[in-house]
């Protein structure tokens, strides 16, 4: 693929099954995306950089997933102008609502779009929306992909519908 357009941005390698279906929806639609580990803790300098140059870089979008505290996605999204999608990671304790919280607890002049509990493929769909409002082939894509859904669900009605 040709230059990334979206940086998936995860705390920790841990976190990397947890996004592998945002790359995986991103790479269904042909967005060019690249994966990073950094960490808004142990690599704050790293988080700085890669942020502050993302547009630069070409990114359009960032994915930020991060578990616990979960400042990942915040820490980007107060480095970038860029939108920044966060993905909370389930952990241990709490159940993930600790890592969703943090995420959607952002200050003002600090926003973070935030989706589900693991939820990264709804993360990359919501970045290919994005992108979609300028690109008109992404956005035709998108179209398709949700008219594939809506014959998906009818054809489960088809197949359950009765009556008693």
């Amino acid at each position: 693929m040709s230059n990334p357009i979206v940086g998936i941005v995860m705390g920790s390698q841990s976190d990397l099954e947890v996004m592998e279906p945002a790359a995986k929806t991103l790479e269904e639609f042909g967005i060019p995306y690249e994966i990073r580990v950094i960490s808004a803790h142990r690599t704050p300098h790293v988080a700085f950089e890669y942020a502050s140059k993302a547009r630069e870089n070409g990114l359009k979008v960032i994915i930020g997933a991060a578990g616990g505290a979960a400042h990942l996605a915040g820490v980007l999204a107060g480095l970038t102008t860029l939108p920044v999608i966060g993905v909370p990671v389930m952990g241990k304790s709490l159940s993930g609502l600790d890592s969703l919280l943090s995420m959607v607890q952002m200050p003002p002049g600090v926003p973070v779009g935030c989706v589900g509990v693991n939820a990264s493929k709804n993360a990359a769909l919501l970045a290919v929306r994005m992108l979609g409002i300028e690109d008109k082939a992404v956005a035709d894509k998108l179209e398709a992909f949700k008219k594939a859904q809506a014959e998906a669900v009818v054809k489960m009605d088809q197949q359950v519908s009765r009556q008693g």
